[in-house]
Formats: structure tokens, C-alpha cells, sequence
């Protein structure tokens, strides 16, 4: 068999509120998320052995932020949940198999690389283990392998609400251009989450489609990142990057995503964002510009199905 690519496109928070608390703790969100062109990849090739093994190797540029024991990675685990979604006599029939990670996207940077990576190997792993599984049920098996990993299986703009899981369509979006920088510092999500001010904030109210992207710009303006202001008290960077984001030629928005580091800025095309690239670069920093990606991935096995 010849080997089989996914790419894992960033997940972008355009805006994230934080609208309730959970009484087992977790906190409830309404976000919309967009992809960016920006992306890792995985390769996957078949093994000799058969049990629904998963053998992961990282390659890339933020490789070294994932060495070590890769048992507990998301895309081993990934391979693991459909095996026992299958069951015991169905996985010692499937293949072992050996997924090389190209990682390209900053580790731990709110833009849901760990989960694109996770929710690509879900795709890769249905298809080679030719395992027939309904949307819904796919995307409940996602769930369990964290809140962002549902919206990155499908790689469609989506609104994100509960704790990330409920999914929604998001508004038309216009042409536009975005570049996303990283300025080399990750931050711990459950200490930016302690860190917030208390308080909740509504339900953004949203049309139905954005003709232009001063339109979807003016509706986001009134729109916040509750994680935003805790993210830069703990990590300075965050507003050094925004700050240089705003002044660039051509930004028409400039925010953080998710709980941070990464922040994102929108502009008029790509080629605008392109072109203030090399004005926004910076030592250590990581900086990516393009368009957004609008592809989606797709939820029909390839081929015909080994189990229903």
C-alpha cells in the first residue's frame, strides 16, 4: 500500500466567550472557528504485524516539542479509541501502522494543533482500517479526545459552543487574508483559565453571512477573547505580538486565539497579509500568511467497509 497524507489546518478562535461554568468545573464557550492554510501533516504507511497498532514518529520544525514517549500523544490515542470503538475481535484483524507527524505548527499555541493532528489520524486511521462509521458517531468519538477535536475533523468554519463539542454552521465568511504569530512562548490553559476575571460574558449574536470583511470585522469588533487580557498578564509577549500586529500595513483586525499564545490578524487578501509578513517578523517569533482554508475533510470512507 502506498502511503496516505491528511493535512491538520490550524483551528482559529476569531472570537471566544466564556459563558458559564459546568458543575463538574468545565467551562462553556461560544467561539467561532475558522482554518488557515497553515497545517501540519501526517503520512501514514501499513506494517507488517495486524493488532490496530499505532506507531508515531514527529518530524519538523516544533518537533523537538514532542520527543519522548509518544504513548500518550492524541494520535496514538486516537488509533486506540477506534479499536475499542470496533471491538476486541474486529482490532486484532486491523493493521498495524506507522504515522510520521510533520510538525509545523507551534506546540501548545491555541490554534488546535494537538487536535487537528488527533482528528486527522481519525481520518487516516477509518480509512485504512476501512471502518464504516456514521458523522455523528465520529464526531462523539472525537469529543473524547478533547472539546477542540470535533470542529478539526471536519476543518469547516464552525461556531463552538458547551465546552467546545457543540457544533453549529458559522456565518458566510468573506474573502479575506490572515496571517498568525506565535511569538515562541506557550501558556498553560488551565492557568489562563485561573487567571480570568470572574464573570461570564453572553452569547454573541451573529448573521447569518459576512458579504464583506468590513461587515464581519465591525460584527467581531464587538466581540471579545475572554482569555486574552489573563494570557498576556502571564505571558507579556502576547500583547507585544498584537501590538506589532495592529500596526501593520493593511490589519483590519488583530486578536488572540483560543487561550493563547498564537495570535491572528486579518486582512484584506492574502497577498496583504503576505505582504506584511516581513514587517511582523521578529526573533523566535513564528509567523505564517495566507488565506483561509476552506477545504474541509472528508467523512465518506474511501473504500467499502471492513466493519459496520
Amino acid at each position: 500500500m502506498s502511503s496516505l497524507h491528511e493535512l491538520a489546518h490550524a483551528k482559529i478562535n476569531l472570537y471566544l466567550h466564556v459563558t458559564g461554568r459546568r458543575e463538574d468545573g468545565y467551562h462553556l464557550l461560544d467561539s467561532l472557528a475558522v482554518f488557515a492554510g497553515a497545517a501540519d501533516e501526517l503520512e501514514l504507511t501499513r506494517g507488517a504485524g495486524r493488532g490496530g497498532n499505532v506507531k508515531l514518529r514527529v518530524e519538523g520544525t516544533f518537533s523537538p516539542g514532542l520527543q519522548g514517549d509518544h504513548a500518550d500523544n492524541l494520535i496514538v490515542r486516537a488509533g486506540r479509541l477506534l479499536c475499542e470503538h470496533v471491538g476486541a475481535d474486529v482490532a486484532r484483524h486491523l493493521p498495524d501502522v506507522e504515522i510520521v507527524l510533520r510538525k509545523e505548527l507551534p506546540v501548545a499555541s491555541g490554534i488546535g494543533g494537538g487536535s487537528a493532528d488527533a482528528a486527522a489520524a481519525l481520518r487516516l486511521l477509518r480509512d485504512v482500517w476501512k471502518l464504516s462509521i456514521p458523522r455523528a458517531r465520529l464526531l462523539m468519538l472525537a469529543t473524547r479526545l478533547g472539546a477542540d477535536v470535533p470542529v478539526c475533523v471536519e476543518q469547516l468554519a464552525a461556531r463552538m459552543e458547551g465546552i467546545g463539542e457543540e457544533l453549529s454552521s458559522a456565518p458566510r465568511l468573506p474573502e479575506c487574508g490572515i496571517m498568525l504569530v506565535n511569538c515562541g512562548q506557550s501558556v498553560s490553559t488551565p492557568q489562563v483559565f485561573r487567571a480570568r476575571k470572574p464573570g461570564f460574558t453572553p452569547r454573541a449574536d451573529l448573521p447569518p453571512r459576512w458579504d464583506t470583511l468590513a461587515d464581519m470585522v465591525r460584527d467581531l469588533s464587538m466581540q471579545t477573547n475572554d482569555l486574552q487580557e489573563a494570557a498576556c498578564a502571564i505571558c507579556p509577549e502576547i500583547a507585544d505580538v498584537l501590538a506589532t500586529l495592529q500596526s501593520a500595513p493593511g490589519c483590519r483586525l488583530a486578536r488572540m486565539s483560543g487561550s493563547g499564545a498564537t495570535c491572528y490578524a486579518l486582512f484584506d487578501s492574502p497577498a496583504a497579509a503576505r505582504a506584511a509578513q516581513a514587517g511582523v517578523q521578529r526573533a523566535k517569533w513564528w509567523v505564517w500568511a495566507g488565506d483561509l482554508y476552506r477545504g474541509g475533510a472528508r467523512l465518506v470512507p474511501s473504500a467499502a467497509p471492513l466493519h459496520a
